[in-house]
């Protein structure tokens, strides 16, 4: 039994923002673009720091920089590794996260989740075509996809399921557990990177959940923006980005929005004495 200490969330964060560091730096480093995104960038806009209520970070990539990101960052880091499934075939997401290698993380508990560590999230954001039918098609071909993954990866029950769909998710954890691993992951990605060797006018993320396809002047250079006490990167078109993701950001959602929808417990790997 490996000797462990529980991580509560002021740590959770610290350890977070370490590895997020650690990417910022190696992306200049090697001049590989990324930015902050999602609740990270409009947390970085509206907050100056973590959204108060939230307690993850989320970076994005597009698809050139990911792939060199993917061949690259593991031959410099011991602590920190970069997993896909392009790269591991063992672990079972569409998206990419950097994790730091001295801890233990399940989601959404140790009974249910799986055990990776304490990560940060690494969307891949690739080219969409330009007719809006075809960028429809390609979202919902993803979120069929990513429905099929979730059950196949979990047999956790949300509270508020019928007994029907409870009965349902039991039965299809089981037949989609004879699937190899990565089956959908893997579709996911295929139909994410369709348009990758195209020239489009726009990029989305299929891998995730977002219904987002954007012009590419978004990304046509990038700025630094305060995230808590540092300076990290964010695409010059973010005023525009986050009113795709969120309409008008800078308002707060109501009271009794403002609250975590992430479930995880974590652990420090203490050393022996």
């Amino acid at each position: 039994m490996e000797n462990l200490e529980e991580i509560k969330i002021e740590e959770l964060k610290r350890i977070q923002l370490e590895i997020l560091d650690n990417v910022a730096n190696f992306c200049e480093k090697n001049k590989i673009n990324y930015w902050l995104d999602c609740g990270t960038l409009l947390g970085a806009i509206r907050h100056k720091g973590y959204i108060p209520w939230d307690d993850d970070i989320d970076i994005g990539m597009l698809r050139e920089d990911y792939e060199r990101f993917m061949e690259l960052y593991n031959k410099e880091n011991e602590q920190y590794k970069f997993y896909c499934i392009e790269n591991n075939k063992k672990f079972d997401y569409p998206h990419g996260k950097v994790i730091d290698t001295n801890t233990i993380l399940y989601e959404p508990d140790m009974k249910h989740g799986k055990k990776i560590g304490v990560y940060i999230d690494v969307f891949v954001y690739d080219n969409a075509p330009d007719d809006n039918l075809e960028v429809e098609k390609m979202f919902k071909k993803r979120d069929k996809l990513l429905i099929l993954n979730v059950v196949k990866n979990s047999p956790y029950f949300v509270s508020k399921s019928t007994l029907i769909q409870k009965i349902l998710r039991f039965i299809g954890y089981y037949v989609l557990k004879l699937l190899p691993t990565g089956f959908f992951s893997k579709r996911l990605i295929k139909n994410s990177s369709k348009y990758k060797n195209c020239e489009t006018n726009k990029v989305g993320n299929f891998t995730s959940y977002s219904k987002v396809a954007v012009d590419k002047d978004i990304f046509s250079s990038f700025v630094q923006v305060h995230f808590e006490d540092r300076m990290y990167s964010a695409p010059v078109g973010y005023d525009k980005w986050l009113k795709s993701f969120y309409g008008d950001y800078m308002k707060l959602p109501p009271e009794e929005k403002r609250i975590s929808t992430h479930k995880f417990v974590a652990f420090k790997k203490k050393k022996s004495e």
